[in-house]
């Protein structure tokens, strides 16, 4: 069964909006782990905009399933990472003034800047992943860094999905097959929501994980976010 691992950035989001502490971020991460999904994401930006590195902290406390890290490796997060240990870190070229991600590494490029790195988290026993496009030179430049996984940015497959372009799924299996064959495990994320992510899943061999966060949590305001974690678990089945 592949994992799901929440984000949970947008209820960092909600809570920021009045300055307190409701919704409280380690109580919904608790809730989430007790309602089944298989780990926690949350993705720490430089103006801490949403989640805090003070939560990326505390939650290292009470994330009892998978913990996962990701951001770009600038100095700050390398040295949160290595301090908390998750258990996976994905590595994320956003720009600090980026909404939201929206590209993956360029890994032919920065291949011996993200040796460097990933070979200091896999030192101190944390699993890597590179978020990244399905293009084969970038995943088999991927495999040559020492990462353990990819995660494939999936946003264009949702956009071209909603559009009833059923055929836009064949890059990603491609890309998955690759991957296998290199020895890189595989995982997913960016717009996967309920209604994409069982063709999603059916058409990926080998699929590890996936990352949902700001969809699961909308679809959760109509349908209750213990329901839709369950949703989830069912169409990853």
């Amino acid at each position: 069964m592949t994992k799901l691992s929440v984000n949970i950035n947008k209820i960092a989001t909600l809570r920021n909006s009045r300055g307190g502490d409701t919704p409280n971020l380690l109580q919904v991460a608790t809730d989430i782990e007790s309602f089944g999904a298989q780990g926690i994401t949350i993705h720490p930006r430089p103006d801490e905009r949403h989640i805090r590195y003070q939560d990326a902290y505390d939650l290292k406390a009470i994330v009892t399933t998978e913990y996962n890290i990701e951001g770009n490796p600038i100095d700050k997060f390398m040295k949160m990472v290595l301090e908390i240990k998750p258990t996976q870190v994905t590595l994320v070229p956003d720009a600090i003034d980026n909404l939201t991600s929206n590209a993956g590494w360029d890994t032919v490029s920065n291949q011996s800047y993200l040796q460097e790195v990933i070979t200091e988290f896999k030192n101190n026993g944390i699993r890597t992943s590179i978020f990244i496009d399905t293009d084969a030179k970038l995943i088999e430049a991927a495999a040559k860094t020492g990462a353990d996984r990819i995660e494939l940015y999936t946003e264009e497959f949702a956009t071209q999905y909603a559009l009833g372009n059923k055929k836009a799924i064949q890059p990603y299996t491609d890309a998955a097959i690759l991957a296998h064959k290199l020895g890189l495990g595989i995982n997913a994320g960016h717009d996967l929501s309920l209604e994409n992510i069982k063709f999603f899943k059916e058409n990926i061999p080998n699929l590890a994980e996936v990352s949902i966060g700001h969809a699961l949590i909308s679809e959760s305001l109509y349908l209750g976010l213990e329901n839709v974690v369950n949703m989830y678990l069912d169409k990853l089945k």
